[in-house]
């Protein structure tokens, strides 16, 4: 925890969402491959010691927290998740709804939900915003007392979307790392270039991360109303598919009709040029490969300025991921290797 909480009953709290961060960690932490492993333990490391993103870290006290952490890792990895303690009472870790009845008084939000490959995800931060919608509940999440190491910017969960703004700044810090090993001219660095990168790190990201933050939610909405079309059967499908090539085209794919009924109608609507280039510069190979007319939609709008071809691609990407994903759930084997191999000859058959 980088910062003091305001009470001991609060400070009890981080404490203990804290811990359970720690346990997912060590449960997951070997998800990644050795290089963003250690991406993502220096950002917590950052995080930890509150330093800002143009500081450089200390390489030798980076190395010995690390084998700290690995080491406090290994005494963990068995344990069960805590408790989390309100009022008196205790509450399971995942009722997260739960726990923000209690934490609004105290302009606190929590949550706990699982992520891709069913990691386990948890934070707890200042509260700067709740709205409550006709479908969804949204939460905007600022300062973080707790997290992990993963710390996913945005996620929803029983049609509650909790945005994580100081996780978004650290995702742009990750990409733009990444993004300078080589300064590829691509969509990203198109993005990179609509801000003052160079000259005023910290600003510019925090220009960045507030110019997103309403992608990033536009995104979660269309995951909920994903949700509500394919029923509680995807969601089954999901949990019974191990993580595997299959797995991550379930996920494409669903992501794919998610930004065809939300996100991409919000950017048209927008038409924010950085906000294009930032959407399609966080575009997954397996997404662009799975999706290739949008990717010609967006370099036709590079070439001519023009977004009829993205309008008219958006418009026919809703009808086609929804009667794909749909397809999908009609796969049904008892052999779950012959399974998953049939759900990926009839997605790899169904590009657009």
């Amino acid at each position: 925890m980088p910062v003091d909480t305001p009470s001991k009953e609060l400070a009890a709290l981080a404490e203990t969402v804290q811990h359970n961060c720690h346990i997912a960690d060590a449960q997951h932490a070997g998800d990644y491959t050795l290089c963003i492993y250690l991406l993502k333990m220096r950002e917590l490391y950052r995080w930890e010691q509150g330093q800002n993103f143009s500081t450089p870290l200390p390489n030798q006290q980076v190395g010995q927290w690390l084998r700290e952490r690995e080491a406090l890792w290994d005494t963990l990895e068995d344990n069960p998740y805590r408790e989390i303690p309100l009022a008196g009472k205790n509450v399971s870790p995942f009722e997260s709804s739960v726990v923000n009845q209690h934490l609004e008084t105290h302009e606190l939000v929590y949550s706990g939900g699982m992520g891709i490959n069913n990691r386990p995800h948890f934070f707890l931060a200042e509260l700067e915003l709740r709205e409550q919608h006709d479908d969804f509940t949204l939460y905007i999440a600022g300062r973080e007392y707790a997290r992990d190491m993963s710390a996913p910017p945005a996620m929803s969960n029983n049609r509650e979307i909790y945005i994580r703004k100081e996780s978004l700044r650290r995702l742009l810090w990750e990409k733009l790392e990444t993004w300078r090993w080589n300064r590829p001219d691509n969509a990203l660095g198109r993005a990179f270039a609509c801000y003052d990168l160079e000259n005023n790190l910290d600003q510019a990201l925090e220009q960045m991360s507030e110019a997103e933050v309403d992608n990033v939610v536009q995104h979660e909405r269309g995951e909920i109303q994903a949700g509500t079309l394919l029923g509680e059967g995807w969601q089954s499908l999901l949990y019974d598919i191990p993580y595997s090539k299959a797995a991550l085209q379930l996920r494409a794919i669903r992501d794919h009709l998610a930004d065809c009924l939300v996100t991409l109608p919000a950017l048209l609507k927008k038409d924010s040029a950085p906000s294009w280039h930032f959407y399609f510069g966080n575009l997954n190979n397996l997404r662009k490969d799975l999706f290739p007319s949008l990717q010609q939609a967006y370099d036709t709008w590079l070439d001519t300025g023009s977004l009829t071809a993205m309008s008219h691609i958006i418009e026919k990407g809703k009808q086609h991921w929804l009667a794909l994903c749909q397809q999908v759930m009609q796969v049904e084997n008892e052999d779950l290797a012959l399974q998953q191999k049939q759900i990926e000859a009839l997605v790899e058959e169904n590009r657009l």
